[in-house]
């Protein structure tokens, strides 16, 4: 009767010690384009939705195709990315279960106060960009594979220019996120494509300032997805979902609208909007 008592007490202990791990084990990975993270904007509102939820969000800042390649490893629950084609393709090859538009904001083209292209104040992207290569400007990419990578070689695909192909001196591909990008302008005194979040609350500006915006192409819209659990077993489908239906709810929009920097908005919520 006693090795039975026994033998039953340490079966209530092994059980009491792995139910609440199991338990507290609210968490999921999120796999997101840098600008989210290095904004600012997951440190105010990852905090209200764990709050409101209990789960943990822990995030892998990427470029939006490293972003999704993580996704397509089943090493996150969700993406969070601002590259449409790109998230398209994600959902068509059965990585993703279904996009939702989240928010907007524009990218902005960045450029020293001393502007050799003379395009300050342009409203007219393409145009900026022809200059900087008929005055051999310097010019920063990122040549990251991220979202505003993209964005930068569908602009000057559009304008009728190949500089990543051709690679003139004047242009140089860093393979490093926004933060480094905007810093290496700032110390070649060069031309960036930075999407508007980042700039806003990048401290570094220096001698940098806002050249060219304004115009339509440079609208930049982001979507989350949350990676196919019929691909990878291991997808927490619950939670990833639950942190979806929060970021598009009217509580999770106002926590986007909500977060701003010396009164500027970052972001602004388009959930259900998007054309």
């Amino acid at each position: 009767m006693r090795l039975r008592h026994l033998l039953l007490g340490i079966v209530l202990g092994v059980c009491a010690s792995v139910v609440p791990a199991a338990a507290q084990d609210k968490s999921i990975v999120v796999a997101s384009t840098t600008s989210t993270q290095d904004s600012g904007l997951f440190g105010s509102i990852l905090p209200k939705f764990k709050a409101k939820t209990g789960i943990d969000v822990k995030v892998i800042a990427q470029g939006t195709g490293q972003a999704l390649d993580t996704g397509r490893r089943g090493d996150a629950d969700v993406v969070f990315v601002h590259a449409r084609p790109l998230e398209e393709k994600f959902i068509a090859e059965g990585f993703g279960v279904r996009r939702f538009g989240v928010m907007y904001n524009d990218f902005v083209l960045i450029g020293p106060k001393s502007d050799p292209a003379r395009i300050r104040g342009g409203k007219d992207i393409l145009a900026g960009l022809k200059a900087i290569n008929e005055k051999s400007s310097p010019f920063v990419s990122r040549g990251d594979k991220s979202g505003t990578h993209a964005a930068e070689l569908a602009l000057w695909k559009a304008a009728s220019l190949d500089p990543a192909g051709s690679k003139p001196a004047w242009y140089r591909e860093i393979g490093q996120g926004m933060g480094a990008a905007l810093n290496t302008a700032g110390a070649m005194s060069a031309y960036v494509l930075s999407d508007r979040g980042t700039w806003i609350s990048f401290k570094n500006k220096g001698d940098l300032e806002i050249v060219v915006e304004g115009d339509r192409r440079l609208f930049n819209q982001y979507g989350i997805i949350l990676v196919n659990p019929d691909k990878h077993p291991s997808v927490k489908k619950e939670l990833g979902q639950a942190f979806i239906d929060w970021v598009v709810s009217g509580e999770g929009q106002q926590a986007i609208r909500d977060y701003k920097i010396d009164g500027q908005q970052l972001f602004f919520p388009n959930a259900g909007q998007e054309s």
